[in-house]
């Protein structure tokens, strides 16, 4: 998923306002005027997440360093970016090319990292463990990206560390154009990339792993992918190089599917394919596009495949082009996605890297994107989305952070994955709302039938009149807490209470397949002068289930 870095900047100079008023009016292209302007509700449930290259250290870390300090300082910043921009879950790249972001027997530490590769920071630190820590304290998943197959970024191997798979496993790899790449063909490379996938499932508290778009590399012009030999050892049953490839692929996919559900059934396994499967022209299965390296044809990914057998929990097709693109448009690939994916989770790849930054001109059209949203927000099939990448959202091109602030204005929980059968959460207990200098201070505790595994986190509702409102209205979210806290007592100060209105509180527990609890009791309070009451109703009872004074 390597992109250009090329950035051609320009930038708009529109405040905020203008772009929430602009992204409700038609003049943004046609297929706004076609639609009559519809802009979808913000979905209380929506998947926003954003892709973290590591790979030439294009997004994390901005620089190489062994200094834990700056790693660590460096990470906060970027979640706390995120998080203002309403997002919720990281793809973060774990192991760009043969190396890794984590201390493993498998590979040498990442040269991505501290400057060299083999060389961990210093003093020596889990990275990994930390950059998930710290994104679940923010209330986002952490997805973990790997790439499979790719060894190497070039040729020269002189720097590459003993531990790598070149020195200690040459006979695995191939050379293909100016990159080592392991060997899909051999059955010791499959497993060598499932025992990975364990490993990093069974040790650290990832949400999901992630697979981009690359498998068998992409077809170079005139360079055969140098694995005759492997196929005539082992491509016997197959009745031509390219199924057997696919049969490679597809028994990685299996494989690994396998031991992520035998090791956490909770963690989601998902793929990120080029957006074209396969076009129509040569299959009627196809999309309505003109693709030129289809991922079923150029990397010998059958993703539909994947998806009718259960092996994969969600796909994200990189859907990198305008709406109205001739060989490949958006809005008919969103449509063609969201009718073929059995069942399974659906979020759309945006390129925010072309956003003011390509040759097409309606990449310069700040409208673009913000009609992609709106079109996959109109699809009950689609879940959400993810932005590649990092870097080129924070570079703010035709104020897209703006944009996305005024789309992700109110909060979003993951998409429910109730397939996965998991214990519902139980409502938190003896919710209690009290004065504190004016302000609401609210305090709940877990609720004791939790058992052994308690809620992965919870909401805060707030409502603004007597008595409960609408759970499904994202706007009434007041606070998300962190994910996976073990606190005994939560406890969140509101701060936004105007004079003699009153505002009625709920909770509600989420569990680690974000499925949402029914809410617990309500509490009902007012603000007079510079304290928290209980609210009174006219006839001078009061509406209130508890509350705590300090």
């Amino acid at each position: 998923m390597l992109k250009s870095t090329r950035r051609l900047r320009c930038r708009s100079i529109l405040p905020l306002a203008l772009v929430v008023a602009i992204l409700s009016t038609s003049p943004l292209g046609s297929f706004a005027q076609n639609e009559k302007d519809y802009n979808p509700p913000s979905p209380k449930q929506e998947f926003r997440g954003v892709w973290v290259a590591t790979v030439k250290g294009l997004d994390y870390p901005a620089r190489p360093s062994a200094w834990p300090t700056a790693q660590k300082e460096e990470w906060k910043n970027l979640l706390k970016q995120y998080k203002s921009l309403g997002l919720n879950a990281v793809i973060f790249q774990a192991r760009p090319a043969g190396d890794a972001f984590y201390p493993t027997e498998y590979a040498p530490w990442s040269e991505y990292l501290a400057g060299r590769q083999g060389l961990p920071p210093n003093p020596e630190y889990d990275v990994l463990e930390f950059l998930i820590q710290e994104t679940h304290q923010e209330g986002m998943e952490f997805h973990a990206w790997l790439n499979p197959y790719r060894a190497t970024m070039g040729l020269d191997t002189a720097a590459l560390s003993p531990q790598h798979l070149f020195n200690r496993h040459r006979d695995w790899l191939v050379r293909y154009g100016q990159r080592f790449y392991l060997n899909p063909g051999l059955p010791q490379v499959r497993e060598h990339v499932r025992d990975v996938v364990a490993e990093l499932v069974q040790r650290y508290d990832v949400d999901a792993i992630h697979f981009d778009d690359y498998f068998y590399p992409y077809p170079i012009t005139n360079e055969a992918f140098p694995d005759s030999s492997t196929f005539l050892q082992y491509g016997r049953n197959f009745p031509d190089i390219n199924a057997w490839r696919r049969n490679n692929v597809d028994e990685l996919i299996r494989m690994v599917s396998l031991a992520i559900k035998e090791a956490k059934p909770h963690v989601y396994f998902g793929i990120s394919p080029f957006g074209v499967w396969r076009n129509k022209q040569d299959d009627p299965a196809g999309s309505d596009t003109r693709a030129g390296a289809p991922s079923y044809d150029a990397v010998h990914a059958d993703v539909l495949s994947w998806l009718r057998q259960g092996w994969i929990d969600y796909v994200l097709p990189q859907l990198y082009w305008h709406i109205g693109f001739p060989p490949a448009d958006n809005a008919i690939l969103q449509r063609w996605w969201s009718l073929n994916t059995s069942g399974r989770q659906l979020y759309i790849g945006f390129a925010a890297y072309k956003v003011g930054n390509d040759s097409q001109e309606q990449w310069y059209d700040p409208g673009e994107l913000p009609r992609q949203i709106r079109l996959a927000r109109r699809n009950r099939r689609i879940s959400g989305g993810a932005f590649f990448r990092s870097g080129s959202v924070l570079a703010d091109p035709l104020n897209l952070k703006d944009t996305l602030r005024a789309y992700y204005r109110y909060p979003a929980l993951l998409p429910c994955r109730e397939e996965l059968g998991l214990n519902p959460a139980i409502a938190a207990e003896k919710l209690k709302v009290g004065n504190k200098k004016g302000d609401a201070r609210i305090i709940w505790r877990p609720n004791k039938e939790s058992g052994p595994t308690p809620p992965y986190y919870y909401v805060l509702y707030r409502f603004t009149g007597a008595g409960p409102g609408d759970l499904d209205d994202p706007r009434n979210i007041l606070h998300i807490t962190s994910f996976g806290g073990k606190e005994k007592k939560f406890r969140f100060t509101d701060t936004r209470l105007e004079e003699g209105k009153a505002y009625t509180y709920q909770v509600t527990a989420v569990n680690r397949a974000h499925c949402e609890s029914k809410p617990g009791q309500a509490v009902t309070v007012t603000r007079s002068g510079s304290r928290v009451k209980p609210y009174k109703r006219p006839s001078g009872k009061r509406s209130w289930l508890a509350f705590w004074k300090r």
